[in-house]
Order: C-alpha cells, then sequence, then structure tokens
C-alpha cells in the first residue's frame, strides 16, 4: 500500500510537472455577467481539460461550491468524476474540528468526494488531525504560514522561542507516522520556506500565492523541493487567464509547466 506523501513524490517526478491547479470558479471573474451555474460548469471542465496534460494535481476549492447549496455539491461530485484518477485531487476545505465532527468531515471529503488529500487548520490540536491521517493512502496539507497579506497576524507570534509557524512545522513533522502528513506554506513569503524545511524536512508542500497574489515562483519551487517534494498551485492565473478561451488557459499551463522544469533541471 503505497502511502500518500510517496504517491505524491512518484507522480511529480513521473510528470515532471509540480503545478496544483486550484478549481476557484469564481462567477465575478468570469469574462461575461450574471453567469448561470451552467456556464460555471462548462468553465470548470474548460479548465480541467485545458489543463490535463501540464497538472499534476486539482485543488478545488469548497467555498465555490458551497456556494451554490446543495446544486454546488452535485457541480463537485461532477468535478471530481471529471477530473479522474489520473491527477492528485486536494480538498481545499481547511477544516479542523474536534474529533467527532472532524471524523464526518474526514468522511465526507475522502469517502463521498473522493478527495486524496484535504487542506486543514491546526489550531484546534491533534484530535482535529487525526480522524484525517489514519489511512496512509490519504493525505493532508496543514496550514502552516499562509500566503494571505494577515497571515501573519497570529502565524509570526513568537513564544517559548519560536514563531508560532515553526511550531506548527515541528509539530507536523511528529504527526507524520504514516508518511501522509505535509504542510500549506504561502509563495509569498518565500524566504520562510528554508526555515519551515528545517524543522520539517521531507513533508510535502502545497505552495499557493503564485500568480494573482505575486509570490516568487523561483524560490519557492527550489526551497520547496529541496529536502521533500512541492506543489506549486496556481488558481486565478490559470483558471481566468487571457480571453478565457481554452487555447488560453491551456496556454498559461504550459507556461508555467515550462518555466517550473527550467529552474529544476
Amino acid at each position: 500500500m503505497e502511502s500518500f506523501n510517496s504517491r505524491l513524490s512518484n507522480h511529480i517526478t513521473a510528470k515532471q510537472s509540480w503545478l496544483c491547479v486550484g478549481l476557484d470558479i469564481n462567477p465575478e471573474n468570469l469574462a461575461f455577467e450574471n453567469p448561470s451555474l451552467d456556464d460555471l460548469k462548462m468553465h470548470t471542465k474548460k479548465v480541467i481539460d485545458a489543463t490535463r496534460e501540464f497538472a499534476a494535481a486539482y485543488k478545488p476549492n469548497l467555498a465555490f461550491f458551497e456556494r451554490w447549496g446543495s446544486a454546488g455539491f452535485v457541480w463537485l461530485e461532477d468535478t471530481m468524476e471529471y477530473i479522474g484518477s489520473k491527477h492528485i485531487t486536494i480538498g481545499d476545505a481547511k477544516r479542523g474540528d474536534i474529533g467527532h465532527t472532524a471524523t464526518q468531515y474526514a468522511e465526507s471529503l475522502f469517502d463521498h468526494f473522493g478527495f486524496n488529500a484535504v487542506t486543514l487548520n491546526p489550531y484546534m490540536g491533534r484530535d482535529a488531525i487525526d480522524p484525517f491521517i489514519q489511512n496512509s493512502e490519504k493525505g493532508v496539507f496543514i496550514l502552516c504560514r499562509t500566503s494571505n497579506k494577515s497571515g501573519g497576524d497570529l502565524q509570526n507570534v513568537e513564544g517559548n522561542g519560536q514563531r508560532l509557524f515553526e511550531t506548527v512545522a515541528e509539530y507536523c513533522a511528529g504527526l507524520n507516522e504514516l508518511n501522509n502528513v505535509g504542510l500549506v506554506v504561502g509563495a509569498t513569503i518565500p524566504e520562510e520556506i528554508d526555515t519551515i524545511r528545517s524543522y520539517a524536512p521531507e513533508l510535502p508542500m502545497l505552495i499557493p500565492g503564485i500568480g494573482a497574489q505575486g509570490g516568487d515562483l523561483e524560490v519557492s519551487l527550489t526551497a520547496g523541493n529541496t529536502n521533500g517534494a512541492a506543489l506549486i498551485n496556481v488558481s486565478r492565473g490559470i483558471s481566468f487567464a487571457g480571453d478565457q478561451s481554452r487555447e488560453a488557459i491551456h496556454n498559461k499551463a504550459k507556461y508555467y509547466v515550462e518555466k517550473m522544469r527550467e529552474i529544476i533541471k
């Protein structure tokens, strides 16, 4: 039975792609006004079709589906089926609740929707994480040092000689008994990726913040893939590229992967 972290590393190597395409299908970003849910579904499939050749992983953000209520959950089910099994799928849910509730979230995301991995918030401690890491084939990416502007408000707070994100990195390394624990680390703070690596060697990273948020691709990719594997997530920069045609989306995904291959030779 191959662990999630091993599968991810092998998948990246085989495909020579570190690209995770974030499916944040926001109606406000489409090129025309008042799109219907059917329009969003069509655009989602267009993004997937245009990027299959280059993407190592897809990361549907549950907020953009939940917005539409029960119809949105059907859309998510259809999206997961459309992606298929040849790519890593990450449910960007940022869950984090007490044990018996976390168990229900894990059942939902892993067993019902079929994600290979999910994003988690570690604030409530181990019992909020444990239900997600019992199966070595299923992975987690735990929020460590995030890409948003106010991420440092709490994550950089110092205590016991460490900043909070350093404590999280070290703590998560200790949870990796089944080789299925990873970290979310933002590309907007590339200078801190090396620091995190020192606390959590070999843990895979999911690195958002490239593209619309202005993160540093070269530094993030290089540091993230030193002593471990890292996915670079691009959402809006690919899904809504150029004139939003299939060709424009395809070309943007190709651009990112070719750039990554130049960086990691």
